[in-house]
């Protein structure tokens, strides 16, 4: 002890300052030490996770929290984390993964018949869906808190564990409520076994599958929209055979419609979710069918709209976007209940001014092409899209981002002065222009994700639009804000006219061009629009109120383009 007034050494007070950083420095570190051991060994355990679903027959997705009370199918415990399968629905906690991967089977996507030369039912125990009921004693089933009632992976029927001896022993898996959309797996075994694969053999094969079987293929792109095509494909993989549903991001279209051709000619329906852009690139694969002579093959097409504009499927009846709302078994059902129409589509050829050694740029056309305002806005959108992705995963994000590059175009007006820059053909013959900034052929009723362009606003009469009628619609807008203005139904456009072939020579200078929502910046050229083939489309029709049945009875057996709410085109056959 030092007395006081007496010196503490220097050794003594560096000693205790040595002290502090020591435990200072040890109190900073040791965390950030535990944090990144923690961090490598979660990383390395998503790695073995990664790898271990991936040679696993089941669809395993891991969660760190079931979003309702869930258990174990191996050891029947209540569990927060862990893997399910999206194709049989087989839960399991980390410890019991391996087990379960190892005795528990997933859906067989080809198999044999049953001994009765039926499709015997495929039981999981417990985990059934809320709300379901036994389908012996038609009472509720999965009310107790514990692992318990089964539910038949392919008919989705549930039944009590009680009632599971009270079902008869020829009770065959008659495939549920959407048989006629499922591909069963004795088919596939049976088109496996041909030797001979003709298309008269499969519509053989297609009787056991029972009258009105047209089976349905889901081609879902994980990036469109607000990034539901993941869950989306989970949700298609439980009801329907998981061979039929297709992630776009790892399949290419061409890839997956090659299984139309084991099916019977003219039965497939192929359901695309995704915005316009993916719908298009479906679209373009069919027709790739055509040029190999598969015309036989084609699907229909239907759309299950997740991308920001959706004007497509808006047309069709589809809506303007899909968020959830409405569960997978109701666009099940709304598919079961569509028409068949037939849709234009449509060569745009560009040649660029001065390469004529070069072969002129060649894009396909749904929608529309457009020059000037609106696809400059699409352009700058596309630019930014493409440096930050993961930014742009909301379509109100991007709705969003649209509005301000509009903004900013009223300020700047980049492509004013159009009509001294560009000469427009129609079928031929030269139209005036007026003072424009943008001019936009249309082929389909919706522009602008929403907007009824070419009716317009108002009583103001003019020529109806037909999806079939080989026709476009061409009108012009004076800027950015005209284009808003017609979008909240505040002015019309320009309306140019109807063709059967639209030509633009841009003279001068470069204009941003769009095709269906696919921008770029283009120097003079000569653009030729020409009606290249037909697409067989799904249109679903707006339900009608009670009130409404009887005065639109009689409407119904001929209603006329412009006055009927169903898409013009010709006398739609049920699908």
């Amino acid at each position: 002890m030092y007395k006081e007034g007496e010196e503490v050494p220097d050794d003594c007070g560096s000693r205790e300052e040595w002290t502090l950083l020591f435990w200072t420095s040890l109190a900073v570190i040791v965390p950030v030490i535990i944090t990144l051991w923690c961090s490598a060994q979660r990383s390395k355990r998503k790695t073995h996770m990664k790898d271990f679903f991936r040679k696993s027959k089941h669809g395993w997705h891991y969660t760190d929290l079931f979003n309702k009370p869930t258990y174990c199918c191996v050891c029947s415990q209540h569990i927060l984390q862990g893997a399910f399968c999206d194709c049989c629905g087989v839960c399991a906690d980390e410890q019991c993964l391996r087990r379960a991967d190892r005795i528990l089977l997933c859906k067989e996507i080809m198999a044999p018949c049953g001994p009765g030369g039926g499709m015997e039912h495929r039981w999981v125990r417990g985990n059934v869906p809320l709300a379901s009921y036994c389908a012996v004693c038609r009472q509720q089933c999965g009310t107790q808190p514990k692992l318990c009632d089964f539910r038949c992976v392919w008919c989705q029927n549930t039944v009590h564990d009680d009632c599971m001896d009270s079902l008869p022993d020829a009770d065959q898996c008659e495939l549920g409520e959407f048989h006629s959309l499922i591909i069963p797996p004795h088919y596939l075994y049976q088109v496996n076994k041909l030797r001979r694969r003709q298309p008269e053999e499969y519509s053989q094969l297609a009787s056991c599958c029972g009258s009105g079987w047209t089976p349905v293929l889901v081609l879902a792109n994980t990036r469109s929209g607000n990034n539901m095509g993941e869950a989306l494909l989970g949700e298609f993989r439980t009801v329907l055979n998981p061979v039929q549903v297709f992630d776009l991001s790892e399949l290419t279209p061409s890839k997956a419609l090659q299984l139309c051709t084991l099916l019977p000619p003219g039965s497939v329906r192929v359901l695309v979710c995704g915005g316009d852009g993916t719908v298009g690139w479906v679209l373009d694969a069919i027709d790739t069918m055509k040029l190999k002579g598969l015309d036989q093959f084609m699907p229909r097409v239907t759309i299950l709209p997740l991308g920001t504009g959706n004007d497509l499927s808006n047309t069709l009846g589809w809506g303007a976007g899909y968020a959830g709302e409405i569960p997978v078994e109701q666009v099940l059902r709304n598919i079961l209940d569509a028409e068949v129409v037939k849709m234009d589509r449509w060569k745009v050829q560009v040649a660029s001014k001065g390469l004529y050694f070069r072969k002129p740029k060649v894009l396909s056309m749904n929608n529309y092409f457009s020059v000037g305002p609106d696809a400059l806005m699409a352009l700058n959108f596309h630019a930014h899209r493409e440096k930050t992705p993961s930014f742009f995963s909301s379509r109100i994000v991007n709705k969003t981002v649209y509005f301000l590059y509009g903004t900013k175009d009223c300020l700047v007006q980049e492509c004013k002065d159009l009509d001294k820059r560009i000469e427009l053909e129609l079928d031929g013959e030269r139209v005036a222009l007026p003072s424009l900034e943008g001019i936009i052929v249309c082929n389909i009723g919706y522009w602008g994700g929403g907007c009824r362009l070419w009716e317009g606003m108002g009583d103001e009469p003019c020529p109806p639009t037909r999806l079939d009628d080989g026709l476009l619609e061409v009108v012009g807008v004076f800027g950015s804000f005209h284009c808003a203005q017609i979008q909240v139904k505040l002015a019309n456009p320009v309306r140019l006219g109807q063709a059967h072939t639209v030509r633009l020579v841009l003279k001068s200078s470069k204009m941003p061009m769009q095709v269906d929502g696919e921008p770029w910046a283009q120097g003079p050229c000569t653009i030729t629009i020409t009606h290249k083939t037909q697409a067989l489309m799904l249109y679903h029709s707006a339900e009608q109120t009670d009130d409404d049945d009887e005065s639109s009875a009689s409407e119904t057996e001929s209603p006329t383009p412009h006055d009927s709410p169903r898409p013009p085109g010709p006398a739609s056959a049920r699908a």
